[in-house]
């Protein structure tokens, strides 16, 4: 394999930069040549490929986002769209790709394998929710940023006694919310994977406030309901003083962390090992601080679960 091509696909998270400037550079030290497809899937039908070197991947790994762009495309997973997409890989004489992103974007990743075009694929999403590694780049960066909008929240809540409900990212899965609540010691947190019943929220406040707690802070998964649904739905047992904050597209900006920094780095590098032995049809991840690889298809089947001793010990901690 003498030529590979990188893309950024679905949404943007914290690290994607590092991600594809460690396959830029792994490749070139390899003596590969490297191109990167900008705009996702909808670059590759487009033919929006330029051939990168050391210098356009310099001062990347502290910038959020991704300098590839990103687009969704839901036309790559019709046969057409697959068809074309190979067709300019191969005007452009490339033998493999690495895809950098979600769900989503490893349905396209395998979708090239399966029609004999080797692809791997990086995990790269703040939600946390693909399967086959600990930890997703982005993850941990969205994670400290609604902390630090937590800690400064509570801050608030403390000066005027209100109970503040954050809502975070999460549409399927709740690692945000759940992480997030635990280290920022919410009274209560809803996230997809359990469901909630009012009453049990409203009974947890109550027992705060008749020993004298005067304010809380309750973190809700997007997914499970809008915080505003869930003010006005709380606003039915009493008057808790509800204040409502939907952080929203804040959670995916910002310079990744050392640690994204450092797990997209190893997962790039690892991407471009994987392609030079030929071996396409897998998914990067990291298991027990060890670089691992599975079967991209497998990595799909199987659904997110939460970390329900984490989920527990969040509960007995905010009794």
């Amino acid at each position: 394999m003498k030529r590979i091509a990188v893309l950024t696909s679905g949404g943007d998270a914290p690290g994607m930069n590092a991600a594809a400037r460690a396959v830029v550079r792994k490749g070139i030290y390899e003596g590969l040549e490297v191109y990167g497809i900008d705009y996702g899937f909808l670059g590759l039908v487009n033919g929006d490929i330029h051939k990168l070197d050391l210098g356009s991947v310099g001062d990347l790994l502290h910038r959020g986002g991704t300098f590839l762009y990103s687009a969704r495309y839901p036309e790559f997973a019709t046969e057409e769209g697959q068809l074309k997409g190979i067709e300019q890989l191969k005007k452009f004489g490339i033998e493999g790709l690495v895809v950098i992103g979600g769900d989503g974007s490893y349905h396209g990743a395998e979708a090239l394998t399966k029609r004999g075009f080797p692809t791997v694929g990086i995990p790269g999403t703040i939600d946390n929710d693909i399967s086959g590694t600990d930890f997703t780049i982005g993850f941990d960066t969205a994670l400290n940023t609604v902390l630090d909008a937590l800690d400064k929240i509570r801050d608030t809540a403390t000066s005027h006694e209100r109970t503040f409900i954050i809502e975070v990212m999460g549409r399927d899965a709740g690692d945000i919310a759940l992480w997030s609540g635990l280290a920022g010691g919410a009274e209560a947190i809803i996230v997809p994977e359990h469901n909630f019943k009012m009453e049990d929220v409203v009974d947890r406040l109550n027992k705060g406030l008749a020993r004298g707690k005067k304010h809380s802070i309750i973190v809700v998964a997007e997914g499970v309901i809008s915080g505003n649904e869930f003010a006005t739905q709380l606003a039915e047992f009493g008057d808790y003083h509800a204040r409502v904050t939907v952080l929203g597209h804040v959670q995916r900006g910002g310079s990744p962390t050392a640690f994204d920094r450092v797990l997209a780095s190893r997962l790039g590098a690892r991407a471009v090992d994987l392609l030079i032995e030929n071996r396409g049809g897998l998914a990067v991840g990291i298991k027990n601080n060890k670089i691992v690889e599975n079967d991209i298809t497998e990595v799909l089947k199987e659904k997110h679960v939460i970390d329900k001793e984490m989920f527990d010990l969040a509960t007995i901690l905010s009794i």
